[in-house]
Formats: structure tokens, sequence, C-alpha cells
């Protein structure tokens, strides 16, 4: 059995959205295998999710650029690595697919419950209108929403996170920072002092999927939100 919380101790969860909240690996390879498929390139889906995972982050590791920027152009990094070229109709169209990835199917309910003890809020490496439409998907009104076009850095910069500890106004010691993604989320927020859940949805697979390689040390690890939301909402 891992760790239990004292999740008294808190009195805000912050959510990283995609790969906790939004499937975003499921909605990520039906739009690269879409355009690779129109070119007649072939790779597999680990290949597709881990160039993906490269060029996402050197990407947002530069200047400031909106997130469907972000993803046109880790769209032509993946076809230099698999071998076609995007046209920018396909471009555009994929920098806009984050509004039809799927939410995991624990999630809306998940949060729901969590929201009747804590407040939400959402750090998410998204623009403002992309992160709107898939809230609408997972049903829940968050009480404080930041994004990476709000902070003008993407995770793991920990601007992120000081902008949602600005506004949220509360000690780092009573939010619990839920989170998929090692490199994005647990790596920065361990070193900001935050405590972690990390809602590890690759347990079953191996390899860091469309996330960077990282190591770090969560408080808590559950396989998907309603582990977490039933140890930290008990029936």
């Amino acid at each position: 059995m891992p760790p239990v919380l004292d999740f008294d101790r808190f009195d805000v969860l912050t959510f990283d959205c995609y790969g906790t909240l939004i499937d975003w690996e499921t909605g990520l390879l039906e739009a690269l295998r879409q355009v690779a498929a129109a070119h007649d390139a072939t790779a597999g889906d680990d290949q597709l999710l881990e160039s993906f995972a490269r060029y996402e982050a050197a990407v947002e590791a530069g200047s400031y650029r909106p997130y469907r920027e972000v993803l046109g152009a880790a769209l032509r990094g993946v076809g230099e690595d698999v071998g076609f070229a995007p046209t920018e109709d396909e471009v555009e169209r994929f920098g806009g697919s984050v509004v039809d990835w799927p939410p995991f199917p624990d999630s809306a309910a998940a949060l729901a419950r969590l929201h009747e003890r804590f407040s939400l809020g959402v750090i998410t490496n998204c623009d403002d209108d992309l992160f709107a439409a898939s809230a609408e998907r997972l049903g829940t009104t968050f009480d404080w929403v930041v994004t990476a076009q709000q902070a003008r850095r993407y995770k793991p910069s920990p601007r992120n996170f000081e902008l949602a500890f600005e506004r949220i106004g509360l000690p780092t010691s009573r939010i619990l920072h839920v989170a998929q993604s090692l490199f994005h989320d647990h790596v920065p927020a361990k070193r900001l002092g935050l405590t972690t859940a990390w809602v590890d949805r690759r347990h079953d697979r191996s390899g860091f999927g469309a996330t960077p390689p990282a190591t770090a040390a969560p408080d808590l690890t559950v396989p998907d939100m309603a582990s977490l939301a039933a140890l930290a909402v008990p029936a």
C-alpha cells in the first residue's frame, strides 16, 4: 500500500490538466496518426509520442509561443523524424486538436467529489481558449485557472506555479499539487516545496510517453483520479 497523505493538511488541490485529467496521449496519437497516414508514413505509437515529447519540450523552453504554435512546431519535428512534411493546413488543424482530446473516464466524477471538500485549481501548459474547451468536457468550474498563456511560460518553469500561489493566497503547505508528468510538474513543484500526488496514468506501460524522462519523489502515487478521490473524500 502506498503511504496515505493526511488530506486535512490541504485546503486547495491544484492539477495539471493534459495527461492527468484529459487523455492527451490518446488525443495526440489520433491526430498524429492521421497526419502520418496522409503521407504514407509509418511509425509506432511509442516512437510518435517520444518524438513529440522531445520537440514540444524544446519549443516550450524557448521564448513564449502560443500552444497552438508549440503543437505545430512539434508536429513538424515529428515529421522530420518519421519522414513526412505536414502541410500548413495539417499544422493548423493539429494545433487546434486539443479541443477534441477526451477526458479520462474517471476525471469528471473524481473532480466533482474532490470539489466537495477542496478548492480546485489548474496549472496548465495551454492557451486560455483551448483549456476552456477541455474544462467543458470535465464539467468542473475551477476556482483558479493558470495557463501558460497567462504566465507567458511553460512548465517546468516555476513561474506558472508562482502565479498560482499569488492568486490562491495561501501558504504552499496548504496546497497539494496533483499531476501525471514528472518532468513538467513534480520536479518543479518539489523544488518549490509543494506536496505532490502522482496520478501515474502510465503505471501499466513502460516509458514516459509524451513527456520527457525525469526523476522525482512524489508524496503519494495513485493509478488514476478515482483512487485519489476515494482517498481524499472517503465515502
